[in-house]
């Protein structure tokens, strides 16, 4: 029996402890019985698409993630950091429906609020899963800690503020429902990487009305996408208790990320990417992340899955250097 509300055990456990380990497989602990008392980190999988309006089996990235991340060493050159002494968690996926999508996203919120609740200071990692689990996790984040203000900083193609009353709650209204439903202010959302055709001028107006911020990735790379991250979170860092780091792998531009369900040309590099996630793991006040639209299914040699893990250990990798 999983421990936390709405939460089921992982689908699989590789046989990985070692006293010193060096794969990733060897150092993920995944939850027993208890809750750990010594996460500094946890992450659970959301496997939902259902409420994706592109057709869309991302709800296979949480498992194919697990999988993938056996190909990686705890160690990263890069920065000459060493994950294997950050206590990390896995705590299983969030319990889904197979034709009930409310239900599906109640479970996401109850089980966002009881990990916040039982793990206040530890960083919190969500697998998705289409872009509708972003509106749903904050939901469960201001449950369980109502008190607190939530700035988002957001990579992504699309502004993601499509009006619910045509949509509901999918992958292409979570700013939007955020915004609506008074669980983060349009002056607390840094969005960065929008580029080319789409978009359209309404959901522009939408965010000027609110005052979201919003960069394109052409006005990005003049200073530096990581550099242009920074000043987000340095701005957020002020005004809010906390932040939140949502990560559309259609941000990519679709030769580094085939395997997303909308996949555009012109966008960011992996580097680009990894970089970002690094700064945002980097800062204190992000306590929580996810990493969502990403299909393996129309994945190509598992580049796409490769890259979405490679995002979870970069964010980690600031974590850990914190």
């Amino acid at each position: 029996m999983n421990p936390y509300e709405g939460l089921e055990r992982p689908p699989f456990v590789w046989n990985q402890h070692k006293d010193v380990p060096e794969k990733v497989h060897e150092w993920i602990r995944p939850v027993g019985e208890k809750r750990p008392e010594d996460a500094e980190a946890v992450l659970y999988g959301v496997p939902l698409s259902r409420s994706s309006i592109s057709p869309s089996a991302a709800s296979a990235f949480p498992e194919a993630c697990r999988r993938a991340w056996r190909g990686f060493t705890t160690y990263n050159l890069d920065e000459d950091v060493n994950l294997s002494g950050l206590r990390l968690y896995d705590l299983g996926d969030v319990k889904q429906h197979v034709t009930d999508i409310p239900q599906c996203h109640q479970n996401i919120v109850d089980a966002s609020a009881d990990v916040k609740r039982h793990h206040p200071g530890s960083v919190s990692l969500a697998i998705g899963g289409d872009h509708s689990i972003t509106a749903m996790i904050v939901k469960g984040l201001k449950e369980a800690a109502p008190d607190k203000t939530i700035g988002i900083v957001q990579l992504d193609t699309h502004f993601d503020l499509r009006d619910m009353r045509e949509l509901g709650p999918a992958n292409g209204t979570p700013i939007r429902n955020m915004v609506e439903s008074g669980l983060v202010k349009g002056e607390h959302i840094h969005n960065i990487g929008l580029h080319g055709f789409f978009n359209t001028p309404d959901l522009k107006d939408y965010a000027d009305h609110h005052g979201i911020h919003y960069t394109t990735l052409k006005q990005a790379r003049k200073n530096g996408v990581a550099e242009t991250v920074a000043q987000a979170l340095e701005s957020l860092g002020g005004k809010v208790d906390c932040v939140y780091f949502t990560c559309d792998m259609d941000v990519l531009d679709m030769a580094y990320a085939p395997g997303v369900p909308a996949t555009t040309p012109g966008g960011m590099r992996t580097d680009e990417l990894f970089e970002a996630a690094l700064v945002c793991g980097r800062h204190p006040k992000v306590m929580a992340m996810d990493i969502v639209c990403l299909d393996p299914e129309k994945d190509v040699a598992g580049m796409t899955v490769k890259a979405g893990t490679h995002v979870m250990l970069s964010f980690l990798t600031g974590v850990a250097m914190r």
